[in-house]
C-alpha cells in the first residue's frame, strides 16, 4: 500500500460544534508530482441528544468512564462507518483515517486526546484504521494543530488564503515557501452556543444574527480575550471557549439577536486582523459557518478590494475536514510528512497517526 498511486479512504471527522459525524468516501491519486481528489460519496450523521451530551460533558468523566466512552465511542464510528458502506453501495476501501473526537486538547501541558478508539473501530469494520494524527506532534512540541494546512497545500494550493469557519475558525497561507496556519477565534462553537439559548441548533443562514445590533461594549469584551491570542497564537479547544467566551455570551442584559449579532462581527473582525496577504488575494471559505450567509457578508465587507472571496459547492464547504484527514491517512501510510512544523511550532515535521490492523 506504501507504494501505490491510487487510494480509496474513509475519511471520519466530528469537530467542536458538536454538528455530527462526517463521513467521506474519497478515491485520491498520486500523479505528476501533485494530488487529486474526488468524493465520491458523503453524509454527516447528526448526532442525537444522548450523545451530544456525553461528548459535550466527557472531560468531566473519571478516567474509568472515559476510557468505557472511548470504546463505546470507537463502536459508534464503527457501525456508522459499516451503514454508510451498505447505504452508499461502497464495496472496496483500503481504510479508515478517524481524527475522532476531541475532549482535551492542552498542548501548553503536553496532551491532546481525541475519543473513538482506533482498536474497536478496527474491530467492527474489519478494515484497517488510522487515528490519533496529533499526539506525535505534541510530543515533539506542537501545538497538534492545525493539521488541515498540508491539504490546503496539496488538495487547495491555487488558493492564497484557505480559511474554515467551524466551530473554531483557523486559516492557512503560504508564506515564504513555508506554509503558516492558526486558530484565530472561536466561531461555530459561540454561533451554536447562542442558537441553543433560543431552543434551535444553529441560527440558520445568519437569519437571527442579522436582526440585531452590534453592542460595542460586548464586541470590544471579544477583542480584549483575543488580543494577547494574536501574538501567542496558540490552537484553540474547548477549554479556552469555556473560560473565556461562555462568561461573554452569558449576558442576559444583552438582547440575543444583539449577541448574536455581535459575535459575527468578531468573527469578520478577526478574519480581517488575521488575514496573511498583503496584497490582492483569493480566499477559500469552508466549514459549516460558510454556510451562513450573513456572515460570509460581513467577512466580504470587512476584507473588500483585499481579496476574492470563493464559497465552493456545499460538499466541499461540509466535508473538506474529513476529506483533509483522509489524505492525511494516506501520507501517514506512505510514511510522508502530514504535519507541518511551520504550523505547529514543533522541533520537526512529523508523519503523525497510529496504525491499526495494516497488513
Amino acid at each position: 500500500m506504501k507504494t501505490q498511486n491510487k487510494y480509496k479512504v474513509i475519511g471520519l471527522m466530528s469537530g467542536t460544534s458538536l454538528d455530527g459525524l462526517d463521513l467521506v468516501y474519497v478515491k485520491l491519486w498520486h500523479q505528476k508530482k501533485r494530488w487529486t481528489f474526488e468524493i465520491q460519496a458523503s453524509k454527516t450523521r447528526k448526532y442525537n441528544a444522548a450523545w451530544k451530551k456525553k461528548l459535550a460533558s466527557a472531560h468531566e468523566l473519571t478516567a474509568a468512564k472515559l476510557l468505557s466512552l472511548d470504546n463505546e465511542y470507537g463502536k459508534y464510528l464503527g457501525e456508522s462507518v459499516l451503514s454508510f458502506l451498505h447505504e452508499k453501495k461502497i464495496n472496496r476501501v483500503d481504510f479508515i483515517a478517524s481524527h475522532g473526537h476531541t475532549i482535551f486538547h492542552q498542548p501548553e501541558n503536553g496532551f491532546t486526546y481525541q475519543l473513538g478508539s482506533g482498536q474497536t473501530l478496527y474491530e467492527i469494520t474489519e478494515i484497517p484504521v488510522v487515528c490519533d494524527f496529533r499526539s506525535l506532534d505534541v510530543v515533539r512540541g506542537g501545538q497538534g494543530a492545525p493539521l488541515v494546512p498540508i491539504g490546503d497545500r496539496l488538495l487547495f494550493g491555487n488558493y492564497d488564503v484557505c480559511l474554515n469557519l467551524g466551530g473554531i475558525a483557523n486559516l492557512s497561507a503560504e508564506q515564504n515557501g513555508n506554509r503558516i496556519a492558526f486558530d484565530f477565534c472561536f466561531a461555530n462553537m459561540g454561533l451554536n452556543y447562542l442558537a441553543a439559548k433560543a431552543g434551535l441548533e444553529y441560527d440558520r443562514s445568519g437569519s437571527m444574527a442579522s436582526t440585531g445590533k452590534v453592542d460595542q461594549q460586548m464586541l470590544q469584551q471579544l477583542q480584549i480575550v483575543y488580543s494577547p491570542l494574536r501574538k501567542k497564537k496558540p490552537s484553540l479547544g474547548r477549554e479556552g471557549f469555556e473560560k473565556l467566551i461562555h462568561p461573554i455570551l452569558d449576558n442576559e442584559n444583552i438582547l440575543l439577536p444583539d449577541r448574536m449579532r455581535t459575535f459575527c462581527e468578531s468573527i469578520a473582525d478577526e478574519t480581517q486582523i488575521a488575514w496573511p496577504v498583503k496584497k490582492k488575494g483569493k480566499l477559500l471559505i469552508t466549514g459549516g459557518g460558510a454556510l451562513n450567509s450573513f456572515l460570509i457578508e460581513r467577512i466580504t465587507e470587512k476584507l473588500k478590494g483585499k481579496e476574492d472571496v470563493v464559497v465552493p459547492e456545499k460538499q466541499i464547504i461540509e466535508f473538506k475536514e474529513a476529506l483533509v484527514f483522509a489524505l492525511l491517512g494516506v501520507l501517514r501510510v506512505r510514511n510522508e510528512v502530514n504535519c507541518l512544523k511551520s504550523v505547529t511550532g514543533a522541533k520537526k515535521n512529523s508523519s503523525g497517526g497510529i496504525m491499526i490492523g495494516f497488513k
